[in-house]
């Protein structure tokens, strides 16, 4: 627990000084928005906090493929758990288990996917991801989503894409907010945030608790997969002068939680299925912090950032005999970002990042190795745009110095043009790099998972073309087609004689292809839909990838009562089927297995019971659909909640 005492150290400077991402500063609307068919109706353009290192580019500026969730959005399907709500987003897959929720973009690999939470790199260094499953929706957040390679603007993390959490300033979302909820498996979850804001400054504060005795997730178990999750987070801002404003943030995420292991008796029938594992559970714990300040010169024009974040990460799991794995991964990022507008056209940025990340195996035992290892890099970026009446022009080179791996340069160039109001062309190419992680380098248990050292960085390509076209005044449809390509992807072998695993690069190359199609329209003065629909082929030298599935489609459609005294919105997800690894053969080389395909349906409703008090309920996979994201874990079955939500 020794994270406590980090976290009480910068939460304090949280609720004092500045929100994480600079684009803020300039309120971001709270309802709907225009981007990537998710229509609303703004009176000035939404702003994209992620889509360059300078955030103040208009969403309808961006020549690449983004979609923002909206704290509307998050309300209106009553999202508590972040991952589900990005399964409505085009090109996304999510498949998880207990004490990991992976997410993969355009048919990429969870680690190739950069997760930012209020300006915070929040993955894991050890593994290279972020468990989304512990992002909890908290009331007035927002989300973002780029789909395509951005590594030219975020160095080696983000092949795929970035997806970006922000939380509501104190000014934006001013008072108190308390929603308590409970239903079936014993589940209990509360969310309480404070928002205040004065002249010159502002700060909020957040805490969420959830609580659950869950359902089984092998198959034929009886033992019920629970957990227990809390976060506290803050934020704040303060102008110091007209010219000078200071920020902070800091989060605090710990889940314990029970799971089960595979059946490694080899002699025995389920060999290689998950089985009831009574006593075994998991413990995540990670602390994260951000401290920044920006400086105003030339009436505005030329600003300059400058910020220094954290990340500690600490896992364990646990069995009756003790403690079979744990890890300990940090990281120290500091970043200069100076943005010079020549004209009102035109902007130029240059920007420059130091990280080092530091990891040490803390199983204990003889058997593992537990030195202390560390990777420095230091990022270059360049960045060129140019917003014009009719069409938009981006450019971004990056060069990564690394002190283990060779020198890499990564670029994106974009273009966007309107061909009339109403329709707008856009194409992008660019390249991504993702270095590997610690657990491919030094590998994690001896006799079960061995490092390779001499691995090299996976490099990939990729392109795209789009159309954005409204329809009429109520509706707007986005298509986009992508095709990328990746080098040098980084898998597990089991060499013989000993058929223990270990990483490798490929010698061929893999491509991932596809269609994403989004569509939101409001139906009527009281109706109004959102849609979406991807087409994926992933494919490893001509073979499908495993957990990509080739279609994946949703539909949310909401109905508001007059003067929104009430409301109802019905979730509809569907999840094609997809290949999977099996380690059923006592070789513990993987058989290739077939996850068929489902489709979960959500329905809830909200009614406002006096101005300051609301009720509300829902019931979650209304068809109880019994299915699997990974081999033999099966997912949770028919839920139902209800609720009360105060606001003043």
């Amino acid at each position: 627990m020794k994270n406590f005492a980090l976290l009480g150290s910068v939460a304090a400077a949280a609720l004092v000084w500045a929100a994480p991402v600079w684009a803020q500063d300039e309120e971001v609307p709270q309802g709907g928005d225009v981007t990537d068919g998710f229509v609303g109706y703004l009176d000035r353009p939404e702003i994209l906090v992620s889509a360059s290192r300078d955030p103040s580019l208009a969403r309808d500026q961006f020549t690449g493929s983004a979609l923002v969730i909206t704290a509307d959005q998050l309300e209106a399907r009553q999202t508590r758990d972040i991952a589900d709500i990005l399964r409505d987003v085009p090109g996304v897959a999510v498949a998880g288990v207990a004490g990991q929720t992976q997410i993969r973009l355009r048919g990429s690999e969870a680690n190739h996917v950069l997760v930012l939470v209020d300006g915070i790199e929040v993955s894991d260094p050890f593994g290279g991801e972020f468990d989304i499953g512990t992002l909890q929706a908290e009331p007035g957040a927002r989300v973002e989503v780029l789909r395509g390679p951005q590594s030219a603007l975020y160095g080696p993390d983000a092949i795929g894409g970035v997806i970006a959490y922000e939380t509501a300033r104190g000014s934006s979302l001013s008072g108190f907010a308390w929603r308590l909820e409970g239903g079936t498996q014993g589940t209990v979850n509360s969310a309480m945030r404070y928002g205040i804001d004065g002249t010159g400054w502002d700060a909020a504060l957040s805490a969420i608790v959830v609580s659950t005795d869950g359902q089984p997730n092998a198959r034929g178990g009886s033992r019920d997969i629970g957990r227990d999750s809390y976060t506290l987070a803050g934020k704040g801002s303060v102008e110091v002068s007209d010219f000078l404003t200071l920020r902070a943030a800091a989060r605090f995420i710990r889940t314990e939680g029970r799971t089960n292991d595979s059946d490694f008796d080899t002699a025995s029938p389920t060999f290689g299925f998950i089985i009831d594992s009574p006593g075994v559970t998991f413990t995540n714990e990670a602390v994260y912090a951000l401290l920044g300040a920006r400086l105003d010169t030339l009436d505005g024009r030329w600003t300059h950032d400058l910020s220094a974040q954290i990340a500690d990460v600490e896992r364990e799991t646990d069995s009756p005999f003790g403690i079979t794995s744990a890890s300990e991964g940090d990281r120290f990022k500091a970043s200069y970002v100076s943005a010079f507008r020549l004209a009102d056209d035109h902007t130029v940025t240059f920007a420059a990042d130091y990280e080092v990340e530091g990891f040490r195996n803390a199983t204990p035992g003889g058997f593992v190795f537990d030195e202390r290892r560390e990777i420095e890099q230091v990022g270059l970026v360049g960045e060129y745009r140019y917003s014009g009446e009719a069409v938009d022009l981006t450019a971004a080179l990056r060069h990564d110095v690394n002190d283990l791996f060779r020198d890499a340069t990564t670029f994106r160039v974009g273009a966007g043009y309107r061909i009339t109001d109403t329709t707008r062309l856009r194409a992008a190419v660019g390249s991504g790099v993702k270095n590997p992680g610690f657990f491919e380098l030094y590998g994690f248990i001896d006799g079960r998972f061995i490092g390779n050292a001499a691995l090299r960085p996976e490099k990939s390509t990729g392109w795209e073309v789009g159309i954005d076209q409204q329809i009429g005044d109520n509706a707007s449809v986005a298509v986009t087609y992508f095709d990328s390509e990746l080098e040098g992807e980084i898998f597990t072998i089991f060499p013989p004689p000993n058929f223990i695993a270990t990483p490798a690069n490929r010698t061929t190359e893999s491509q991932q292809r596809g269609v994403e199609v989004s569509l939101s329209a409001q139906l009527a003065e009281q109706w109004s839909l959102d849609a979406a629909y991807s087409w994926l082929d992933a494919e490893e030298n001509g073979v499908e990838e495993v957990r990509r599935p080739q279609h994946i489609a949703s539909a949310a459609l909401t109905w508001t009562a007059p003067g929104d005294v009430a409301s109802a919105t019905l979730v509809v997800r569907h999840n094609g089927a997809a290949l999977d690894d099996a380690f059923t053969d006592p070789s513990f080389v993987p058989v290739r297995v077939t996850l068929d395909d489902y489709t979960l349906v959500n329905l809830n409703a909200r009614v406002k019971l006096t101005e300051r008090l609301s009720g509300f309920a829902r019931v979650e996979n209304l068809l109880d659909d019994r299915y699997e994201q990974v081999f033999s874990f099966v997912s949770p079955g028919r839920s139902a909640v209800m609720g009360v939500e105060v606001r003043f």
